[in-house]
């Protein structure tokens, strides 16, 4: 079992790719980052299904898909915990994370995704949700474990 993060952009050295390296390299499963970009001019909805088409590219088969969408589930971490635990449970080869691009998703990834999670009401540079999610993972993986990182 692997966690895949597949991203629309490229993140540049910064605090916020370091943030997300910090937290990944905690995670006792390997989270692999794949970035995708479209390079060719085109419109908004054009875009959003060519980003869509990148990101479905990465998934290894027989994933679990969770897009970040600003539409989706909220849970606080302990709920999250649980809802991670039960993908892994599944025992699919990768829980696959995917966030769109500044248009957000294109409807393929809607259409694939077994889950579409927010993780807050509020917009979020995308580079900064790389680290959040991963700081997510860790907490999860954490309460998981009964660990005292999480502490209510």
């Amino acid at each position: 079992m692997k966690l895949m993060l597949a991203a629309v952009g490229r993140a540049k050295k910064g605090p916020e790719r370091a943030l997300f390296e910090q937290y990944a390299s905690r995670l006792k499963l390997p989270l692999d980052l794949r970035e995708v970009e479209e390079k060719r001019p085109v419109s908004g909805p054009e875009r959003k299904a060519r980003e869509a088409d990148l990101l479905l590219a990465c998934v290894p088969a027989g994933a679990v898909v969770v897009a970040l969408d600003e539409r989706g589930k909220t849970h606080g971490s302990e709920a999250f915990a649980k809802v991670y635990g039960g993908w892994l449970e599944r025992g699919a080869p990768c829980v696959a994370f995917l966030i769109g691009g500044a248009d957000g998703h294109g409807d393929a990834v809607r259409a694939r995704a077994d889950a579409l999670l927010s993780l807050s009401p509020m917009t979020w540079p995308h580079m900064l949700v790389r680290a959040m999610l991963a700081e997510q993972l860790f907490r999860a993986q954490s309460i998981l474990e009964g660990h005292p990182y999480h502490r209510a």
